[in-house]
């Protein structure tokens, strides 16, 4: 068909071999035939027809193929035929979590999705420059710890929220109360007024290897409730920054996005092991993916029933010193030998560092194995530690190290509770026009980033905070 010189939609070549179009003779040529020999025009005519049907025919017959269907044409070319699979659809069965059978991921999520909550909340941020009240509105995840309803998910979900929704798989919604939080560990439990509720099955965390099969229930963006995602462990024990606190996280490759936050992390057998709490989307001016964290079951479980029972964490540890990281800077200014650790910059009376002779100056650099070489050090091994538990802290006091024993004291009640905290913001803001602080020192931070420390109000190089 390319080489018939008579055909009126493709180049033609020279039978010599040469490659140079005959374009206009063939032209030419076949429409003067088209206007003397009428029959053979209508013989042109229905084989033009035949090589068209045969080439739709071909394209049909491709792109069926590609699409897994099959077309027939039968000998007469008059009909033709699809042949479509008759599978009937997979029923998935909704089985019991026992912990011991692997679950497919279809029957994982009929197993769970009824255990999971959509969480959406609103709050305000202070004021705008016209003094008017500017609110905000967020969204996360959740999931059922008990047929009563209470609820565990992120702490960072549900703060400074005015309000707090709680939507079941079924469309159910509800109000719900936050019975407590813990900002270092970034969990918090809810209530919500319902009996009857699919509960979630807790997992041992710790029996998690890289490569295990992991998936994620919750409410991405906000709008696509109810999604699940599924990778795999990329790490255990993982140890990241969230906003200036260490966690020990769960790392996966399971797609994590906004809204997912306060999730359940099941594991291949239904068993929640972890809370879906942060994702990376960029490091260092680079786009990331893949890069999904979960707070581990063990680490949290305790801490959640303590809230359950007493609306905080009751044995949490507390040493009782306004701390910061030592610089370079700050060793050279106070003439020391060292340049790294946890400069104290004020001791409260009465407090565990206080009982075990800490004083302001004192640089930290060592709790019992583990040495200390900034701020966020302490932070994280404060973690490993109950109220009344005793630590050797290794420290750098006028020019030479020492050990002192100290038995860590429990949080104060009124650091624990959010609504004091939020109490004592509203009056802040109140005072203040909405500046947040209450002081002139604080009023300094805020502008400079600076802080106080030592006697008389002395500034030091670092910004304290309190442990």
């Amino acid at each position: 068909m390319y080489n018939d010189e008579k055909n009126l939609y493709h180049y033609t070549y020279r039978r010599d071999g040469s490659e140079t179009p005959e374009q206009a003779p063939v032209v030419e040529t076949a429409y003067r035939e088209a206007e003397t020999s009428a029959p053979k025009r209508r013989k042109s005519g229905r084989a033009g027809a035949k090589i068209a049907a045969l080439a739709l025919s071909c394209a049909l017959l491709g792109g069926a193929a590609g699409a897994g269907v099959m077309w027939g044409v039968s000998s007469h070319g008059s009909a033709t035929s699809m042949n479509v699979s008759g599978r009937p659809a997979a029923s998935v069965a909704v089985k019991t979590v026992d912990g011991k059978t692997a679950l497919s991921d279809a029957e994982l999520y009929a197993a769970n999705v009824n255990s999971v909550v959509s969480i959406n909340t609103t709050g305000t941020s202070g004021t705008n420059i016209f003094g008017q009240q500017v609110e905000t509105a967020s969204a996360g995840s959740g999931f059922i710890l008990t047929s009563d309803g209470y609820i565990a998910t992120n702490r960072h979900v549900i703060a400074d929220a005015n309000s707090v929704k709680v939507t079941l798989y079924n469309g159910d919604t509800y109000d719900a109360a936050v019975i407590g939080s813990d900002k270092d560990y970034d969990i918090a439990v809810l209530k919500i007024d319902a009996t009857g509720l699919q509960e979630v099955t807790l997992g041992d965390s710790s029996t998690l290897n890289v490569g295990d099969h992991v998936l994620a229930v919750g409410n991405p963006l906000g709008e696509l409730t109810f999604s699940m995602s599924g990778g795999m462990v990329s790490s255990v024990n993982r140890a990241i920054n969230v906003d200036g606190t260490p966690f020990n996280m769960i790392q996966t490759d399971a797609s994590i996005n906004p809204g997912n936050s306060g999730g359940p992390l099941f594991n291949q057998y239904g068993e929640v092991v972890g809370i879906v709490s942060a994702k990376y989307s960029s490091y260092s001016s680079e786009s990331v993916e893949g890069l999904g964290f979960a707070i581990p079951m063990n680490d949290v479980l305790a801490m959640i029933q303590d809230i359950m029972t007493n609306g905080y964490v009751t044995n949490k540890p507390y040493l009782g010193i306004t701390q910061g990281t030592l610089t370079a800077q700050m060793a050279a200014q106070y003439r020391y030998d060292i340049t790294q650790g946890v400069f104290v910059y004020s001791v409260e009376k009465g407090s565990a560092a206080d009982k075990a002779g800490l004083k302001m100056g004192d640089v930290i650099v060592k709790v019992d194995d583990t040495d200390i070489a900034a701020s966020e050090d302490l932070v994280a091994v404060k973690k490993s530690y109950s109220a009344g538990d005793t630590s050797t802290f290794t420290i750098y006091r006028d020019g030479t190290t020492q050990t002192v024993s100290v038995t860590w004291g429990s949080v104060p009640a009124e650091q624990l509770t959010d609504s004091s905290d939020q109490q004592q913001t509203q009056q802040n803001q109140q005072q203040n026009n909405g500046y947040y602080g209450g002081s002139m020192e604080d009023l300094f931070n805020y502008f400079f980033n600076g802080g106080f420390g030592g006697q008389s109000g002395q500034r030091s190089q670092g910004q304290g905070t309190a442990a």
